[in-house]
């Protein structure tokens, strides 16, 4: 392995330079901020604020309505990392054996990954609407009563097809690149030596996918946790009855419409801290399972 060599030794750290001031811009600087926030309660005028150590910390851990929005996360997290990478194997799968149009189907696929949170969300709303969405009509035609506005089961859902559907054309993309790596050799090999259809799958592909499919699960999840606020502010607005009210939208809804600041950072922290620990668990456990060819 041939080492690189810079003829200026200011050169490597004038390279790094934006990205670390990136880094600590949008990253560190608001963790601070965050942290220290997390300490303070303010008056209700917002005028002045004080040091109250971890009493937000412990407000929150102990407030029903936030062991609620956990609880609401864990589900969505789950149902939607699990529908949005299930369903992109799938297509992934399907589009790899396709001969012919095969960037068509590629491109028409990576479509709704360029469409924002926001939108998306709207699209779903607009299209599963009570009162004047095309599918709504179609379930209620077929007798079943359709109503996320008024129930949470439904709207949960909702949101969580939604932000799946926003997370798929990412996964299908991962899922392609890691079938074309995989050797046309071996799953000739696998065909010759009888394995065939679902066997040949999960005997020989889908263990050479694992490297993928554990990257795309640790960024599903992060996704889940973060990403997915504009989607749930569009379609249900945490509603009804916080029925998916999600932790990072309790942030919001705390911070910004009840300007409880100094319980909102800690929420923040709270939901830093989880998605953390997560993400050190899945690399702790699930890594094992992974086999890097």
């Amino acid at each position: 392995m041939q080492n690189v060599v810079f003829p200026n030794k200011v050169l490597p750290y004038f390279l790094l330079a934006p990205q670390i001031v990136l880094t600590v811009v949008f990253f560190f600087w608001p963790t601070s901020q965050a942290l220290y926030q997390s300490m303070q309660r303010e008056d209700p005028f917002g005028l002045k604020s004080g040091f109250v150590g971890l009493a937000n910390f412990r407000r929150i851990l102990s407030d029903p309505s936030y062991i609620h929005s956990l609880q609401v996360t864990v589900v969505f997290s789950v149902a939607t990392a699990g529908l949005a990478m299930i369903v992109a194997l799938t297509l992934a799968t399907a589009v790899d054996r396709i001969r012919r149009g095969q960037t068509f189907y590629r491109t028409l696929l990576i479509w709704p990954y360029a469409v924002a949170p926001a939108v998306a969300g709207m699209l779903w709303l607009f299209m599963f609407n009570p009162a004047m969405g095309s599918f709504a009509y179609m379930l209620r035609r077929a007798g079943f009563a359709w109503d996320p506005l008024l129930n949470g089961g439904q709207a949960m859902v909702l949101v969580i097809v939604a932000a799946a559907w926003k997370q798929i054309s990412y996964n299908f993309l991962f899922f392609v690149a890691g079938l074309q790596a995989i050797p046309k050799s071996l799953i000739e090999a696998a065909s010759i030596d009888g394995a065939r259809g679902s066997r040949r799958f999960w005997t020989i592909v889908f263990p050479l996918l694992a490297p993928t499919t554990f990257f795309l699960l640790v960024v599903n999840t992060v996704y889940a946790f973060f990403d997915t606020f504009g989607i749930i502010h569009a379609v249900t607005g945490g509603g009804p009855a916080k029925a998916t009210e999600t932790l990072v939208y309790k942030v919001y809804n705390d911070g910004f419409v009840n300007l409880d600041l100094g319980s909102s950072a800690a929420q923040s922290v709270v939901l830093m801290i989880i998605v953390i620990a997560l993400t050190a668990v899945q690399f702790r456990f699930v890594e094992r399972r992974v086999h890097y060819a």
